[in-house]
């Protein structure tokens, strides 16, 4: 028995009113955004990420307050920042804070995609009563004085690698896409599906990269099991996502369906494949309107209106399933 993948294709908006369709079925990812210089882009045509520090001696909504608060005097710095966690090509900025004598010293921490740390800067002493208050004037004040420094240090940072990476400069060309290790499938899944979707995706015309270094667009997946209620069936449901290097959802992939319970404890195997290629053309299709494709003359519009799918369709007899691919083993 063969298998088919049909991709719920297009921008995250087409992905939202497609979805009710699927009737009342949980839905657990909705809501989930020197020599080279005037090559670089000022703003930084990428995101700098601020979550809410957990080393900063402040409590939860302090620490999400200041964050919000330093993310807004980076915006005014023309720093194309965001208090959220990153994405999988944002860079990240990491709030620190230790005690000297009687006062808090604040220390900011740049790491790129890849988690590599680009640098570090101190921010101004202040008064420990003052940081533990966390008056909101007062927290302006630290974050309007430490983002100009932070701003150089990003500047330098992102300097320095493109500098060193003459392929991140790049205007033109396939698509360079990061795709992380997929995340939640039961047994081989994670590593099957990364795989055969990387295979798939060159295969699609685009650049495959497995750091985030370099890369205009990046896909992430994420696998759902859940046992269906009274039913020996589980629903799987893979989502993949595709956002740009500004934080930017461009869309998603949704795969779904039924499959009897333990038929993908152990191995994918061609069922990885098959759901890997089919996601593939849905990625190019989000990565296209994006326009992530050089043009070609008598290419058609970009604007192709996405088409609804029905999701994974899989056989109910675990047997019908064909045999797992020798590498699925490794």
């Amino acid at each position: 028995m063969s298998l088919s993948f049909r991709a719920l294709r297009g921008a995250a908006v087409a992905l939202a009113l497609a979805l009710p369709a699927c009737g009342d079925l949980p839905q657990p990812f909705r809501g989930n955004p020197g020599g080279q210089a005037g090559a670089l882009a000022a703003p930084p045509a990428y995101r700098l990420a601020v979550p809410a520090p957990d080393s900063a001696l402040l409590t939860g909504a302090q620490a999400m307050g200041f964050a919000e608060t330093l993310s807004a005097a980076l915006l005014t710095a023309e720093v194309p920042a965001s208090a959220t966690e990153p994405l999988p090509l944002d860079w990240r900025l990491t709030i620190e804070a230790t005690m000297q004598g009687n006062a808090v010293v604040p220390r900011y921490v740049l790491t790129d995609p890849d988690g590599r740390q680009q640098g570090a800067t101190l921010g101004n002493r202040i008064p420990a009563r003052d940081w533990s208050a966390a008056n909101p004037e007062v927290m302006r004040r630290v974050a309007r004085e430490a983002a100009p420094r932070i701003a150089d240090l990003l500047l330098r940072a992102e300097a320095a690698r493109k500098g060193n990476d003459p392929a991140a400069l790049a205007a033109s060309g396939p698509p360079r896409i990061y795709v992380p290790m997929v995340r939640g499938a039961p047994g081989d899944g994670n590593q099957a599906l990364t795989a055969r979707l990387r295979d798939a995706l060159v295969t699609e015309g685009m650049l495959v990269q497995e750091t985030a270094q370099g890369a205009r667009f990046a896909v992430t997946g994420q696998v759902a099991v859940v046992n269906q209620p009274g039913t020996r069936t589980q629903r799987v449901e893979l989502l993949w996502t595709i956002s740009r290097q500004d934080g930017e959802d461009l869309g998603r992939v949704l795969q779904l369906n039924e499959v009897p319970v333990g038929v993908l404890d152990r191995f994918w195997g061609d069922v990885a494949f098959a759901a890997a290629n089919e996601a593939a053309g849905g990625v190019r299709t989000v990565v296209q309107n994006a326009g992530g494709f050089p043009s070609r003359p008598g290419a058609a519009a970009a604007g192709t209106a996405p088409q609804a799918g029905q999701g994974l369709v899989l056989p109910r007899d675990a047997n019908a399933l064909p045999a797992p691919r020798a590498e699925a083993a490794n």
